[in-house]
């Protein structure tokens, strides 16, 4: 009987990821879309019935095209990094809080903490095992950036876990039933939202890939499948950093439309955001990581300290 739990648990994880994986392909087709409206063009629309067939189109272009490998390049790290970047990207998925088949975490926020750190170094590793100047300095650029703001992300979260007293992702829905987080938390949701941004190297912090200055930073030398896979993991995470905006502090997690209609509508604010602002300058960027974000989330964690002990 264990080991046919085992088994389902294996196939649920290989549904989930199925799963992932087209919402991913959907929401390159959303991006396009929204951005094509917001620069008053048609986005894509001639694959399939209203251009639905398109993301398919182009994970067959992108995976037949010829891979080509820099002949000074650490190959086997090159090759490797952007496969370790997609699967970590899908290991965070494992936090998801089900009521079913899967584990719960009673350290949920504790992984993925972990889980994104770690994501600093397929970055650098992509960036330096290159061995071409331009990728080493999108790469530099990018770790520089996601470090910063990872610790703004986790200061602000410990907010929302002192209100819980919890690191598991399940907790933040009973305590969410009558009033969201958002509510009474609204400045640090906001922060949260652009740490987010910064995180998964977005528009207006796309710094990695500053087209004008670094070429296409730190994967420029990659093509074909290591490009694609490379891809898969920033749009896989930027799916599943809005999962846990509204674990945070949107109501938690619960089986309905709603649920998924929050889902969309944050994955298409990170969309939004990237059609309407520019770029930032690199010292604004990080001014605003340890000049606002860390005095603010610091005082937030003291005030809602208080606040839960004389509660």
């Amino acid at each position: 009987m264990i080991m046919k739990d085992y088994l389902l648990i294996l196939i649920g994880f290989f549904m989930l990821i199925l799963g992932v994986l087209i919402g991913v392909a959907f929401l390159t087709l959303l991006e396009r879309k929204v951005l094509g409206y917001i620069q008053i063009r048609k986005g894509p629309n001639k694959t399939g019935y209203m251009g639905l067939l398109q993301p398919f189109a182009d994970a067959l272009k992108l995976l037949s095209k010829e891979t080509l490998y820099p002949n000074l390049s650490n190959y086997i790290v090159y090759y490797i990094s952007p496969i370790m970047g997609l699967f970590l990207s899908i290991t965070m998925w494992l936090l998801m809080p089900y009521y079913f088949n899967f584990l719960s975490f009673n350290l949920g926020l504790l992984f993925f903490l972990s889980c994104s750190s770690l994501s600093v170094y397929i970055i650098m590793i992509s960036g330096w095992s290159s061995n071409s100047n331009y990728a080493l300095l999108g790469g530099l650029r990018s770790v520089a950036q996601t470090i910063s703001y990872e610790v703004s992300l986790s200061l602000i979260m410990m907010s929302s876990i002192l209100m819980v007293l919890s690191l598991n992702l399940l907790d933040f829905f009973f305590f969410q039933k009558l009033l969201w987080f958002m509510v009474f938390m609204f400045p640090l949701f906001i922060s949260f939202f652009s740490s987010l941004l910064a995180e998964t190297n977005r528009t207006p912090f796309d710094f990695a890939e500053g087209e004008s200055e670094l070429v296409s930073g730190f994967n420029v030398e990659y093509s074909s499948g290591g490009f694609t896979l490379i891809f898969l993991a920033e749009y896989t995470s930027i799916l599943f950093m809005s999962l846990l905006m509204i674990l945070l502090f949107m109501g938690g997690y619960s089986l309905d439309f709603f649920f998924l209609f929050k889902l969309v509508f944050i994955s298409f604010l990170f969309i939004w955001v990237r059609g309407t602002l520019p770029r930032y300058r690199y010292d604004k960027l990080m001014y605003l990581a340890w000049k606002s974000y860390l005095p603010m989330s610091l005082n937030f964690i003291i005030f809602y300290l208080g606040f839960k002990i004389f509660i």
